[in-house]
């Protein structure tokens, strides 16, 4: 039996992995080990180890690494309380494949950890780019650390290929999270009310914004600008939490503040997938720079109003409306995604993320790849026709 371990740590990953766990879990062939750490055990967050474990999955191990700060000195220092916790983490567990997923600096810990245990990685979500995070960085070191690619289109597959990583180790997926379509049971606008107290009578935005790790400094005066667009246009809204980004908290202190004083205005700390995607499905326009609304919400022909620069560079559909961070763009970007023309236009919208069968494809590969020194000793691939730099001649 092949052991997979799964490095989680905030609810917007497990959500993504979810299929996939339920998919390696299901498998008699392969046995699943969660490492648990990040925002998953922090009361701050939801402390969302409670739904792992309520899902069933098994726990390897638990790791605490996130100090109570956001600051830039906070954001280093828990990465390197990271590394710590995961090396002793795989010092006592160490599984056959490890999967991580996408760019957070938790997962930059598990990733540089695994180095010198020569642990075989599998990276989802590699390929993509976000100009205005640190996250970009981190994304491309950790494929550059990785074994194994599950990219969730071909443009993010070739720039993975661009990067000097072997073809053969390059599968695209599609995006894991859009397998949650088929697995699980939305919601009505009845049961919204009835069980969460979410009455969606009125007009409705759902707000998800989180910091832009690279502009940190103008966290408050984007969120003001936000907030100031939200007053204006009248609509409901409910907001989710940011991550545990450098400046989070400086979010979610003037989200709470917003709230207390705007009756048509809620918070939710950790909405889990089902009432996410039932949200998703009912609501009128989703508003803010969060990637869901980049990869999950064109499934939905759901108009997104996109702000500033977190998300730049990723693909997207039709459906999403890119503005800057001034109070006026982001009013006109609602104002747009609110009308009956611009929804009508979204009928026959395509996700560009893929069909919803990401788990199997990924499964697929994790049973038949073989583990020996060609997995682990990379080569690099030269790409021919790639621009050289200026000085390179």
């Amino acid at each position: 039996m092949r052991t997979i371990g799964v490095v989680t740590v905030s609810r917007s990953d497990y959500g993504i992995y979810r299929p996939v766990l339920k998919r390696i879990h299901s498998d008699p062939q392969l046995e699943l080990r969660l490492f648990v750490g990040g925002m998953h055990l922090s009361p701050e967050f939801g402390y969302t180890l409670r739904e792992i474990e309520e899902d069933g999955f098994p726990i390897a191990d638990q790791i605490e690494m996130l100090l109570s700060s956001d600051t830039p000195e906070g954001i280093a220092k828990s990465m390197g309380l990271g590394t710590i916790g995961f090396a002793h983490a795989f010092a006592r567990f160490r599984p056959d494949i490890l999967i991580v997923l996408g760019d957070r600096f938790e997962m930059h810990s598990a990733a540089v950890a695994a180095l010198p245990f020569a642990l075989p990685i599998a990276h989802i979500h590699g390929g993509e780019s976000t100009e205005g995070l640190i996250d970009e960085a981190i994304r491309h070191s950790i494929t550059k650390m990785s074994h194994l690619h599950f990219p969730s289109t071909a443009v993010y597959a070739r720039r993975i290929v661009q990067m000097g990583e072997e073809p053969w180790r390059v599968v695209v997926t599609g995006a894991p999270s859009l397998d949650n379509l088929f697995l699980h049971q939305r919601l009505t606008r009845a049961e919204l009310a009835q069980h969460h107290g979410i009455d969606l009578v009125e007009p409705t935005l759902l707000v998800t914004y989180h910091p832009v790790t690279l502009e940190y400094e103008q966290t408050q005066a984007h969120v003001e600008a936000l907030l100031d667009a939200l007053k204006d246009s009248g609509h409901a809204a409910i907001f989710t939490y940011p991550n545990s980004d450098t400046y989070g908290r400086v979010i979610i202190k003037m989200i709470s503040e917003f709230v207390a004083h705007c009756p048509k205005a809620r918070a939710i700390v950790n909405c889990g997938t089902d009432l996410y995607f039932s949200l998703l499905n009912h609501v009128d326009a989703m508003v803010g720079n969060s990637s869901s609304g980049i990869i999950e919400a064109a499934s939905f022909k759901l108009p997104v109003v996109n702000i500033g620069n977190r998300q730049r560079g990723r693909l997207h559909a039709e459906n999403v409306i890119d503005v800057g961070y001034s109070p006026s763009e982001i009013a006109q970007g609602i104002s747009k995604a609110m009308s009956a023309s611009f929804r009508a236009g979204l009928a026959d919208l395509a996700n560009p993320y893929g069909d919803g069968h990401a788990a199997d494809r990924i499964v697929a590969k994790l049973k038949e790849v073989s583990i020996n020194q060609r997995l682990l000793q990379k080569q690099f691939q030269t790409v021919v026709g790639v621009a050289e730099c200026e000085s390179c001649s």
